[in-house]
């Protein structure tokens, strides 16, 4: 089996249902060391790419016009910071399958990748500043591994999610170096980055949706 566009569609929708139901918490996390909005900014964002890939023609749609109008969308909802990181995100995933009508287990694992590598860049972050990065990195780098190693789709998803949990829960022990919770410095000490817990439930509701596609 490979993932097509319809496929791609409903991982979005899995998403937009998973950060809704997680937008409370990620506001409280935001609340101790950001402004308190990261989960109605996320909510906003995948529910406006849900609206926006609902009238698509699927049959019709490859998955880099969708990715890109997930990208345009969730840019256009979202003001805040994650509003052109998770933009970027999704326009280098369009780059990575550009003219792909179905995408095999390795080629969405390339795609997860871009989407990794393009919010590292966007945000100019490094692994260790208490940032969404902490959580895709890892997430990007379990799952290339495990694809490397002859695994399933399912399985490499399943290893960048638990990549992700350990990399969320070590920014517990971070101090911020970026975005405005780094002017609290040493504060922002034993709190999980709202970004990085985002960050889990976007890539387990992408493991949940797909995990079952190969």
């Amino acid at each position: 089996m490979t993932i097509d566009a319809a496929d791609l569609k409903r991982m979005f929708d899995e998403i937009a249902v998973a950060i809704e139901a997680d937008k409370d918490r990620l506001c409280q996390l935001d609340g101790v060391i950001g402004d308190a909005d990261h989960g109605i900014a996320m909510a906003l964002g995948f529910n406006a790419v849900r609206d926006a890939l609902a009238p698509l023609d699927l049959a019709a749609t490859e998955p880099t016009a969708l990715l890109n109008t997930a990208a345009k969308s969730f840019l256009n909802a979202v003001g805040a910071s994650s509003g052109p990181l998770y933009a970027t995100a999704f326009m280098r995933a369009a780059a990575a399958v550009k003219g792909k009508a179905t995408l095999a287990g390795a080629e969405f694992i390339a795609l997860f990748q871009a989407m990794a590598q393009g919010i590292r860049d966007r945000g100019k972050a490094e692994p260790g500043e208490k940032t969404m990065v902490d959580a895709w990195q890892p997430a990007a780098e379990a799952a290339a591994a495990a694809s490397v190693a002859g695994k399933t789709l399912a399985e490499s998803l399943g290893a960048a999610l638990a990549a992700a949990e350990r990399g969320a829960e070590a920014t517990k022990d971070m101090i911020a170096a970026k975005g405005r919770s780094a002017r609290l410095g040493e504060r922002s000490l034993g709190h999980v980055d709202p970004g990085a817990a985002s960050a889990v439930t976007v890539i387990g509701a992408m493991r949940k949706s797909l995990g079952s596609a190969l």
